[in-house]
Formats: structure tokens, sequence, C-alpha cells
């Protein structure tokens, strides 16, 4: 009965020792089994020494993890060990090559301190031995500098004998020649007073001439206002009874008396006064205010009839205006305007026109109511002068459409027509109340 247990307990511990090696629910059906196996008192009594196996159990698990893990740390340390070595080996063979770099410095540093002494030796040479050149320079410059000055000087004595000789001869010449002054001072002197007795009398002679001249145009004029008041009552004021007989004929201007205009009665009928012709740019129509103001030209060529003319003629009745033109290619055009005026020169012979009628662009009308402008009278609306851009007279506004007065080429045009011919002419307005 006793071996019995003995070998009961055998089991139970190797079951304890088995059941040490579980966790979990398989413990704690293990502890059951052995409570049914032992009872309830042998299990209590035995329960501490499984504990115990327990607590070996886990110690051992805990130690083998640790034993494993360690293994690992060693075999990383050994690695880190190796990359140490390798790497103290390569900071002694970089320190082995810093050494020699060194020792190469220092030998170089020690040729360095050699050479530089050496040139320091040859520079100390160099200075003694420029030291001695200089002061061998200046005593050759100094002897060269002497002989020059003294040639120099001699050359100086040379030249101040030969001036003072000149000087004598010319301090002789100078008082020879203001002998002659003297004597030809007086002789001016008589001329000056013979020249003012002359004057005197030429002036008496001119203030008599003059006067004579005078008394000579006042008979003159007399005879003129004799002669025109006379004839004055045959002249006609326009070229309306000259309509069979077109050309130039003399005709009344109201304060100008008679004056000699061409008569036109081919272009647009009779009676016609051609106030300005351009038909082969002959004539120069770059003037001045007082030639535009007086006219110029020749009938039988190009020509400026002149503006106060015009004023004078358009102020007593009311005129008509006609416009000839001929193209470069041959085309002929016209403008007419029904009511043609200029104003005074007060005013600026400033340009009236009326209706128009007519087979081309009213280009003129640009200029209406505008005064006349020269290169030296600028009464233009523009910036600068027209006149001097265009190098004519004419209406300017700024600057114009037209340019009946502009040099023969691009600037003789009306609106877009360069132009080879242009006629201006007036007539009086018939009176349809007659």
């Amino acid at each position: 009965m006793g071996r019995i247990k003995i070998n009961v307990i055998l089991v139970i511990i190797l079951k304890l020792f088995l059941v040490g090696t579980t966790t979990g629910e398989e413990t704690c059906e293990n502890d059951r089994e052995i409570e049914k196996l032992c009872g309830g008192h042998t299990y209590k009594s035995v329960k501490p020494l499984l504990d115990y196996f327990k607590q070996v159990r886990n110690e051992l698990d805990q130690s083998e993890i640790k034993e494993k893990h360690i293994s690992e740390i060693n075999a990383d340390l050994m690695k880190k060990y190796h990359e140490i070595v390798g790497i103290h080996e390569k900071l002694m063979k970089e320190a082995f090559q810093l050494d020699e770099y060194k020792n190469k410095i220092i030998r170089k540093e020690n040729d360095l301190q050699l050479c530089q002494s050496k040139v320091d030796k040859l520079e100390s040479e160099i200075n003694s031995q420029q030291t001695t050149i200089n002061k061998l320079t200046l005593n050759a410059n100094f002897l060269a500098s002497y002989d020059e000055c003294k040639k120099e000087l001699s050359d100086k004595s040379n030249n101040l004998e030969i001036c003072e000789v000149q000087l004598k001869k010319l301090n002789s010449s100078v008082i020879e020649k203001d002998e002659k002054i003297s004597g030809y001072s007086a002789t001016i002197q008589n001329i000056t007073e013979n020249q003012k007795t002359i004057s005197l009398k030429l002036e008496e002679s001119q203030a008599m001439l003059f006067k004579k001249d005078k008394d000579i145009e006042i008979c003159h004029a007399e005879i003129i206002k004799l002669n025109r008041t006379s004839d004055n009552n045959n002249i006609p004021s326009s070229c309306l009874p000259f309509g069979k007989h077109p050309g130039v004929h003399e005709i009344k201007v109201s304060g100008v008396c008679s004056v000699d205009v061409l008569c036109d009665s081919q272009l647009a009928g009779p009676g016609w006064i051609v106030i300005q012709q351009r038909i082969n740019g002959k004539e120069n129509f770059d003037r001045d205010w007082a030639t535009y103001r007086k006219g110029f030209g020749s009938l039988n060529s190009d020509f400026f009839l002149g503006l106060e003319k015009m004023h004078r003629l358009t102020s007593l009745q009311q005129y008509e205006l006609y416009i000839h033109l001929v193209a470069l290619n041959g085309s002929i055009f016209y403008a007419r305007y029904d009511d043609f005026k200029i104003s005074d020169e007060d005013h600026g012979y400033a340009l009236s026109l009326g209706k128009f009628k007519g087979n081309i662009f009213d280009a003129m009308r640009k200029s209406d109511n505008m005064k006349f402008s020269t290169f030296n009278r600028d009464n233009d609306a523009s910036s600068g002068n027209c006149a001097v851009r265009y190098n004519n007279g004419w209406w300017y506004k700024d600057c114009c459409h037209c340019n009946l007065n502009g040099l023969y080429g691009q600037y003789l045009y009306w609106y877009v027509n360069i132009l080879k011919e242009a006629k201006m002419l007036i007539r009086p307005k018939e009176d349809k109340n007659k």
C-alpha cells in the first residue's frame, strides 16, 4: 500500500513537472486532474511545490530569450567591432600620410626660407647698384645739362646782339615814319576841311534838287490827275464791256485809279477778270506780304493780281468766282462760287465764299473766312506757318485742301488732283431784280 502511494506521488511529481510546462487553460485542466488523483488534501500540500516548478520553468524560458537576445547583441557588437577596426586602420593610414605631408611642408618651408634669404640678398645688391647708377646718371645729366645750357646761353647772346642791331634799325625807321605821318596828318587835315566844305555844298545842292524833284512830282501828279479826270468817264470798272474782245484791258478800280487786267470770255462766258493764273511755272509765288498785297507776275504768264485790288473790286458790288483747273492727265474741272469777297488789310484780306457748284470736290471751302498768310505774316490756324511749309501765300487754315499758289509739282493741287494749270476768275454778279 505504501509502495503504491510512492508511485502515485512520483506520477504526481512527473505530472507536476509537465504541468509546469503548460500555461493558461491547460494548467487549470491539469490542476483539476491532479486534484482528482491526489485528492484535495494531497493537492494542497503539493501546490506550493507546483508553483515553484512553474516559476522555475518561466525563469528558464526568460533565460533562453535573454541568451538569444544576448547572442544577437554579441553578433552586432562583433560587426561594429570589425567596422571600428577598419576605421582605425584607415585613420592610421591617413595619419601616416598626414605626417608625410607635414614633413614635406616643413622641407618646403625650409627651402622657401633659403630662397627668401637669397632674394633679400639680391634685392640688397640691386638697390645698391641702382643707387650707384642713379648717382652716375645724375652726374651725366648734370654735365649734359650744363653743356646744353652753356650752348643755349651762347646762342641767346648771339640772338640778343642781332636783336639789338635790328632794334636800332627799327627805331631809325620808326622815327622816319613818324616824320612822314606828321606830314600826312597835316595833309589829311587840309583834305578833311576841304571835304567838309564840299559836303556842305553838296547838301545844299541836294536840298535844292530834292525841292525841284518835289515840285516836279507835284506838277506831274496834277497832270495825271487832270488826265484821269478827263479820261475816267470812258474807262469801265469791269471786263463786261470787253466780252467780244478778251485780252488785256484797262479798268477803273476804286481807290487805285485804273489798272490793266486780263479779261477772259472763253472759259465761262464773257466779262471775267482773271485774278490769278498758273500756266507755265515761270513765276515765283514764295513772296512776302507787301508783294502779295500789290500783286506780281506777267499777264501773259503766271501772275497774282494783288490782294488790295481784289478787295477794292469786290467791296463795291457782288462778284462771283470761277476756278478753271487742268490736271496732269489732261482732265478739266471747274469750281464756281456765287459770292466772292476779300476783306480789307486790317482784317487780313479774309476770304469769303458763297454757294458752291462744280464737277469736283469743294476743296476751297476749308479756306472760307480765313485770313491770307505769307512767310512773314502768319494768319493760319495751325501750330506752324503753312506759308513757310509750302513756300507760297494762301488763305490757309491748318493748312488746306487746295493750293493754287503752290510750287509746280506736288504742291500745286486741288484735293487729290495734281495740276498743270489753274486760273481764278471773277465777274460782277448780275442783278436779277433789274
